[in-house]
């Protein structure tokens, strides 16, 4: 089995990161857990550092059903809106990533099937669009075609090559993410690399980051989130009571 590629975190400079967070506690480096109890009082910085630290990943997965920058980035929007909104239905005994993705993973679906009335062509028929420019960069062409060839596999094994390969996380992981036992990650898995071409995977390793948000679409993600967080509701609902 191919070994999955490293994941690497957005963006947590901090330089949007708001009020509320302890004294020289620099919000992206602590642990989900103390994150999320923070989230759950209403500190932006806490939540500001959750949506960077998982905005990529929900970014993919919603991009490998969708094949559409735009309705991906809506996705994912909704699906950190629909976490932070009430973060007293996430459990602490799951991997909150894996929560979130699942999040973003039906949030996309569920755009897919709204828009699929008047679409000229399914998600992933032809792949992403191609660079306006004749004399695109090596780099950005390479990217294209590696696009393309992921957005020519059925959704169901494109999620989990994403997800597997291109993140790089855990097949349980996986699993947990898209609700499906770790035997179907394993053989989605397995099917989604003998459709691909057998140079594919090598240069999947070796290629520019793929699927991934641009700095413009991270940033919306992150003031749009906070922007329409209803934090007074969100601490009624989430706050333990005293």
């Amino acid at each position: 089995m191919l070994e999955p590629i490293p994941s690497h975190s957005l963006d947590t400079s901090g330089a949007h990161l708001r009020r509320g967070s302890a004294p020289n506690a620099a919000p992206e480096a602590l642990p989900d857990l103390l994150l999320i109890e923070r989230a759950r009082a209403g500190d932006e910085r806490a939540i500001e550092a959750l949506i960077r630290r998982y905005g990529r990943r929900l970014f993919r997965v919603a991009s490998s059903v969708l094949m559409d920058e735009e309705r991906a980035e809506t996705a994912v929007l909704e699906a950190f809106l629909a976490a932070f909104g009430d973060l007293s239905r996430y459990e602490p005994t799951g991997k909150f990533a894996a929560w979130l993705t699942r999040l973003a993973f039906n949030q996309a679906r569920a755009l897919r099937v709204s828009a699929r009335a008047g679409e000229k062509a399914a998600p992933g028929e032809g792949g992403p669009a191609a660079p306006a420019e004749a004399g695109v960069a090596d780099e950005l062409r390479e990217r294209h075609e590696l696009e393309q060839a992921i957005a020519s596999l059925p959704a169901v094994f494109r999620t989990v090559y994403v997800l597997r390969v291109i993140e790089g996380i855990s097949g349980i992981e996986t699993a947990a993410s898209l609700g499906v036992h770790e035997t179907t990650v394993r053989t989605r898995l397995y099917r989604a690399h003998r459709r691909l071409a057998p140079d594919i995977a090598p240069r999947v390793r070796s290629a520019p980051p793929l699927l991934e948000p641009s700095r413009e679409a991270t940033e919306r993600i992150v003031s749009r989130a906070l922007a329409q967080l209803p934090h007074g509701s969100m601490l009624a609902i989430s706050a333990p009571p005293p």
